[in-house]
């Protein structure tokens, strides 16, 4: 390994006059906020490759996770399928609270119970039916398969029917006359799949010649899943060394989710409530909770933060929002171990237009960080993000971000798909929408979801509702974030985001450096992929 060449005094001079740490540049500003545009970050002297950074970060003592991203609790971005695949990535997806309590938790246990690659509720049939009922069914649902595990009444795996006789002529036959008998059904217990399901599926696929379909049982039994060949070859080949899931001591992915503080008729926070429906999402395996609202430096927020802590003190509890060193004390002393920094910067959000408050974002994550490394506690960036290099810039102040707008086009956002003009697109609104706060969102932004009768209900919206073209897969849309996210520290010669906050330093950009940034003077042709 080269050594680092000596810089000049001279150099080392006019660089410092220029290109400032955190601790100068920020406060050279002032009492001017900016954001991330109005940044640009200087190069370093640099030995370390994009590839040998490392992306982890923890958000309290008990939660590690390999990628510093967090999908938002949107309920136009996370529900159980965005949350399992940012798990996957190494991330974290909150649950919105746009839900009933119920269906929360079960979103929740739909994530700690997920299976990479297993099918966990397969399509099935009763011995009773005919081969006719089951053409029937393939029919209107459009099925692109004919195979399916056999169970009882009490979902106890009796036999498989192959779609070797899923055919006209045998459709006054019973399933249980044509299926294959459980004695001769392929399968594994929950147990013997261990800490690596996937390699132990990849094993008995391999171990077993010309078997395609794999089923698993519990101890008695009844039926928990399906693994097919074919599922099995594309997650081994897919798999990227470079890709860490997010999971807890039981090798479950970890889950966050968002709760509200409910009020009484009074008026005053539904301790009961609020305690019984933390109780069924820790009792459902959720890794954190957040206390999330637009205005997170109130009582009510440091009410909820206080009773949660006492009552599951070793549970990670993230709050917020706030924009401010004493919204972060507030928080801290409450007992929150992340805190959630943003108010206004969203694509969606309208909070500074309608309300006039809200700090541009990099400044609100410098002044915020200051409090947050006295305390030892977390900082989240939540909002504002529209590109990789914002999350490198956001990076050097918090120890994660939370996208929103960039990951309500994937498909594993909640929302059916729209089509218009031939483009297809899906729903995205703010949680301070007028739609949105009555799906449930209002006491999120200091108001209620109903009033009493005979009292007019003030609504402010802070939120509009948009559109997001589809964007494709989570994966897809991660993988050059990341990547842009390590190039940006290979510029700055960091190995990890500890370095890379260590050795960030800032120059003020104008309109135009902005302009000679992007893409300009030519015309851009776009490639399709082969």
């Amino acid at each position: 390994m080269s050594a680092s060449p000596k810089k000049s005094r001279e150099a080392a001079h006019d660089d410092a006059r220029f290109y400032q740490p955190a601790d100068e540049f920020f406060p050279g500003q002032a009492p001017t906020a900016l954001t991330y545009d109005d940044v640009t970050l200087a190069t370093q002297f640099s030995e370390v490759l994009p590839r040998e950074t490392r992306l982890d970060t923890s958000l309290s003592e008990s939660l590690h996770l390999p990628m510093p991203i967090i999908s938002a609790d949107m309920d136009t971005v996370t529900e159980s399928a965005m949350a399992i695949g940012m798990a996957l990535n190494g991330g974290l997806g909150l649950i919105h609270y746009n839900l009933s309590e119920a269906e929360q938790v079960r979103e929740v246990e739909r994530v700690k119970y997920h299976v990479h690659g297993l099918i966990q509720d397969p399509i099935r049939v009763s011995p009773e039916q005919t081969i006719e009922d089951v053409l029937r069914r393939v029919e209107a649902k459009r099925f692109s398969f004919r195979t399916f595990p056999v169970v009882d009444e009490k979902g106890v795996l009796v036999g498989l029917l192959s779609g070797r006789v899923v055919k006209d002529r045998y459709r006054a036959k019973k399933v249980a006359e044509a299926m294959t008998p459980r004695a001769e059904v392929y399968t594994l217990t929950e147990k013997q799949l261990g800490k690596n399901p996937i390699a132990a599926a990849d094993k008995f696929f391999t171990e077993h010649l010309g078997i395609h379909k794999l089923l698993v049982v519990d101890d008695k039994d009844r039926l928990r899943g399906l693994f097919t060949l074919s599922d099995i070859e594309r997650i081994t080949e897919e798999a990227r060394a470079n890709v860490k899931p997010a999971r807890d001591a039981n090798f479950h992915l970890v889950c966050g989710a968002a709760i509200s503080a409910p009020r009484t008729e009074a008026g005053e926070l539904d301790r009961d409530r609020m305690l019984k429906h933390a109780a069924a999402l820790v009792q459902a395996g959720v890794d954190a909770l957040a206390i999330s609202t637009a205005h997170g430096h109130t009582t009510g927020v440091g009410q909820c933060v206080k009773l949660l802590r006492k009552e599951f003190p070793n549970l990670t509890l993230i709050a917020g929002n706030v924009t401010s060193s004493a919204g972060v004390a507030f928080l801290a002393e409450a007992g929150a171990d992340a805190i959630k920094i943003g108010q206004g910067p969203g694509s969606i959000c309208t909070t500074r237009i309608v309300a006039g408050v809200g700090i541009p974002q990099l400044t609100a994550l410098y002044v915020s960080a200051q409090e947050a490394r006295r305390r030892g506690v977390r900082i989240i960036a939540d909002g504002g993000i529209t590109k990789s290099g914002d999350i490198v810039k956001a990076l050097t102040q918090a120890d994660a971000v939370i996208l929103g707008g960039l990951l309500a086009g994937c498909r594993e956002a909640p929302g059916e798909i729209i089509e218009i003009d031939g483009k297809f697109y899906k729903q995205y609104r703010g949680m301070g929408s007028l739609s949105a706060m009555k799906s449930g969102s209002a006491a999120r932004y200091g108001h209620e979801k109903s009033a009493p009768s005979g009292v007019q209900q003030k609504v402010a919206a802070e939120g509009i509702e948009a559109l997001k073209e589809i964007a494709g897969t989570l994966d897809a849309v991660l993988s050059p974030l990341l990547g842009g996210l390590q190039s940006g520290l290979g510029y700055l010669g960091a190995r990890n985001l500890n370095e890379l906050r260590d050795k960030a330093h800032f120059a003020r950009v104008t309109a135009a450096g902005m302009k000679e940034a992007s893409p300009h003077d030519v015309i851009e042709v776009k490639t399709s992929k082969a």
